[in-house]
């Protein structure tokens, strides 16, 4: 597989295009238009046969943005959009998701039913999506969001803003972070091995930098060392 990073200036987020290393060996397209048996000329030869190149395919996560470059890049390497995946539904991360679905008759992939008044494929915590070449199991992180998710795909996990390089999401209320933190630790800090941490905004980087450093856990923690155990006196 090889990983694009598309960085969206709307907020600063980032889109990541992951497409297929391997060509498709099923899956075949036209160099140039072939032309119907009335319509070939005489000739005395055969003549070669139109070249045909094999079909990458590709998946995008979080279209904050859809522009030129990224359509290009698509058209150019002969990319077919397999799918879309939301990690949440906040404007940074979707804002591209209109222009989208107007040139790509695609599946959006996202814990929200609706987005963009798009209807989107509902996925839920557990489900494992396989879609040509590509497996996504999907993981839900709530905190940031209700519906936040986390999307992992081979060693790589697109976090969203659950997790980023050294902190994690904002949340509205201490009972949200609390819930966000038990899923972090649950749902991912606890995966064996190392990941790639690949994060809505920011740079990425790896599971088991985040378990040492991450300050947004570790400041959950010293929290809740510091509260005060709960007594009643008689």
């Amino acid at each position: 597989m090889k990983l694009y990073v598309h960085y969206c200036p709307f907020v600063f987020s980032n889109c990541y295009i992951l497409g297929s290393e391997a060509l498709g060996d099923d899956i075949w397209a036209p160099d140039e238009v072939l032309l119907s048996p009335a319509e070939v000329p005489e000739t005395d030869s055969p003549g070669p046969f139109p070249a045909v190149k094999p079909v990458r395919e590709t998946i995008i996560i979080d279209p904050g943005i859809m522009d030129e470059n990224i359509l290009d890049f698509i058209e150019k390497n002969n990319y077919i959009l397999r799918g879309v995946f939301i990690t949440h539904d906040h404007l940074g991360h979707v804002r591209g998701l209109r222009t989208l679905t107007r040139i790509y008759n695609t599946r959006i992939y996202a814990i929200n039913p609706v987005i963009q008044d798009i209807k989107t494929t509902i996925v839920k915590d557990g489900d494992v999506i396989t879609l040509g070449s590509f497996k996504i199991e999907v993981v839900s992180v709530p905190g940031h969001s209700a519906d936040s998710a986390v999307f992992k795909c081979a060693r790589m996990l697109f976090t969203g803003d659950s997790l980023t390089a050294g902190l994690v999401g904002r949340t509205a209320s201490t009972y949200g972070a609390a819930i966000q933190i038990a899923a972090l630790r649950a749902k991912l800090l606890s995966l064996p091995g190392d990941y790639i941490v690949l994060p809505g905004h920011g740079p990425p980087s790896s599971l088991e930098v985040e378990r040492r450093f991450n300050m947004g856990i570790r400041a959950q923690d010293e929290q809740k060392n510091q509260r005060p155990a709960f007594r009643i006196d008689f």
